[in-house]
C-alpha cells in the first residue's frame, strides 16, 4: 500500500501512518501558508521524500496512492479560539483539500484530523461541504470521536478524525480504551543527552521562584521543595488552582507578595480577588506541575509545565515525548518554534487510525452501506444515515 501526506505540519500523523504502513510517504503535499511548520516532517526525512507546494505548480499530476492523510488547521472549529464558528474561512482548508484530493488524487482513502466541534451543532455547515464533496466524487464520509487519554497518552483532549472512503460502505472501527502513561513517566522517560540539540529548556526560568508558586511553597506547606510538592499532589495543578482549592484568600496572598517585594503580584492578588468575588473569571497561565495526566499540551504548556524531580521546565526532547514524536525528531528553530509541537496530532492517537484504516484496506473491518456514519469512541455508540436520510442510532 501506498500513502502521501497533504499538509502535513510537523508530522505526527505521517509518522504513525509510516509506523503502521512500514515505509515512508511516497510524497508530501502543502501550500506555501504551512512550509514552516511542515519544514519539521520534510528535514526528518533529510528531504528524501518528495514535497511539493501546490501554490508553485502549474502540474498537479502526482502518482497513484491508496492513501492520503492531512492535519489541516481547525482554529475555526476549536474551543481554544475565540472566534471559532462553521463559517470561519479557516474551515475552507479542510474543504479545499477534500475537494482537491478526492477529484485529483482519487486515493481510496482520505482522512485527517480536525476540532471537537466539527462532530457538534457548530461543525454542520462544514460537515455538509464535506458530505456534498464525498457524493460528488464516489465516497462517503464518516467522524470519529474520541480523546486522546484513551490511546494510552497522559492528555485528557478531545480529537475527531474524518474519513472518505470509496465506494458506498463506511467501516466501523473497534472501540479503544488503554491504561494510559502517567505525564511524570512520560518525562521522566527521556534521558537528557548533553549531544542532543533537543536537550535545551523551553523556559530557562526557575518554576519554585515563580512568586505564586514560592507562596504556595514556603506558606501554605510550609517551606518544601518542587520535588516534596510533586509526591504531596494526586492531579496536575498550578498554584494558583492550589491557592483557591485550600480556600486562602488574595488578599492574604498579596500581603505576603507586598512583605517580599512583589508589588505588581500584590497588586494583581486584589484584582484577582475581586474578580472572584463578583464572579468573573481570570487567567491562571503559569507554572503548572505534572502528576497523572494533564489537559491539551496547547498553549503555555510547552513553556510552562515541569519536570516531575528537578526545578526545572521541560526541555524540547521531554516536549516533543509528550506528543511522542521519534526520540531522533529535530524541532527546526528550536525553541522559537516549541508551539509548532502543539500544531500536531500525537503520533500514538494517529497510530490508531491509520492501522484502522490498514485494516479496512485489507477488508478486516465490518462495513455499513451509508453516505454517513459518526462513530463515539468515547460513548462506544454510533449513528448513521440511511439513503433516505433518516438518522438511526445503535448502541455497541
Amino acid at each position: 500500500m501506498k500513502y502521501a501526506s497533504i499538509i502535513p505540519l510537523i508530522g505526527g500523523e505521517t509518522i504513525a501512518m509510516q509506523q503502521v504502513f512500514g515505509k515512508r510517504p511516497e510524497y508530501l503535499l502543502s501550500y506555501e501558508a504551512f512550509s514552516a511548520n511542515d519544514r519539521h516532517l520534510v528535514e526528518y526525512y533529510n528531504k528524501e521524500v518528495p514535497y511539493y507546494v501546490l501554490d508553485n505548480r502549474s502540474n498537479n499530476q502526482f502518482p497513484n496512492v491508496d492513501v492520503v492523510n492531512t492535519v489541516c488547521p481547525c482554529a475555526g472549529l476549536s474551543s481554544l479560539s475565540p472566534t471559532s464558528n462553521g463559517d470561519s474561512l479557516t474551515n475552507d482548508w479542510m474543504v479545499n483539500t477534500a475537494g482537491y484530493v478526492l477529484e485529483s488524487l482519487s486515493p481510496r482513502v482520505f482522512w485527517g484530523e480536525n476540532a471537537p466541534r466539527l462532530a457538534s451543532k457548530m461543525g454542520e455547515p462544514v460537515v455538509n461541504k464535506l458530505k456534498r464533496i464525498a457524493n460528488d466524487n464516489g465516497y462517503t464520509l464518516s467522524i470519529f470521536k474520541t480523546k486522546s487519554i484513551l490511546h494510552g497518552l497522559s492528555q485528557v483532549r478531545d480529537r475527531t478524525f474524518y474519513f472518505f472512503w470509496k465506494g458506498n460502505k463506511v467501516p466501523l472501527f473497534r472501540y479503544i480504551k488503554r491504561e494510559h502513561e502517567k505525564i511524570e513517566e512520560t518525562i521522566r522517560s527521556v534521558k537528557r543527552d548533553p549531544s542532543d540539540p533537543m536537550n535545551v529548556l523551553t523556559n530557562k526560568r526557575v518554576p519554585s521562584e515563580n512568586p505564586y508558586y514560592k507562596y504556595v511553597l514556603q506558606e501554605i506547606e510550609g517551606g518544601i521543595t518542587h520535588q516534596e510538592f510533586v509526591h504531596l499532589i494526586d492531579k496536575t495543578t498550578n498554584p494558583m488552582h492550589y491557592i483557591e482549592e485550600k480556600k486562602v484568600s488574595y488578599l492574604d496572598v498579596a500581603k505576603w507578595m507586598k512583605q517580599k517585594g512583589y508589588e505588581k503580584e500584590s497588586i494583581r492578588c486584589e484584582v484577582v480577588h475581586k474578580k472572584l468575588l463578583e464572579g468573573g473569571n481570570i487567567m491562571r497561565k503559569l507554572v503548572e506541575i505534572p502528576k497523572g495526566h494533564i489537559g491539551a499540551f496547547v498553549g503555555h504548556f510547552p513553556t510552562q509545565l515541569t519536570h516531575p524531580d528537578e526545578d526545572r521546565f521541560l526541555t524540547i526532547r521531554e516536549a516533543l515525548s509528550i506528543m511522542k514524536l521519534p526520540k531522533d525528531f529535530m524541532l527546526q528553530g528550536g525553541v522559537r518554534n516549541v508551539n509548532h509541537i502543539c500544531q500536531n496530532v500525537p503520533v500514538t492517537t494517529a497510530y490508531d487510525m491509520a492501522w484502522h484504516v490498514q485494516e479496512h484496506l485489507l477488508g478486516n473491518l465490518e462495513t455499513i452501506e451509508t453516505p454517513f456514519l459518526i462513530q463515539d469512541n468515547k460513548s462506544q455508540s454510533y449513528e448513521y444515515e440511511k439513503q433516505s436520510l433518516q438518522l438511526d442510532t445503535f448502541m455497541v
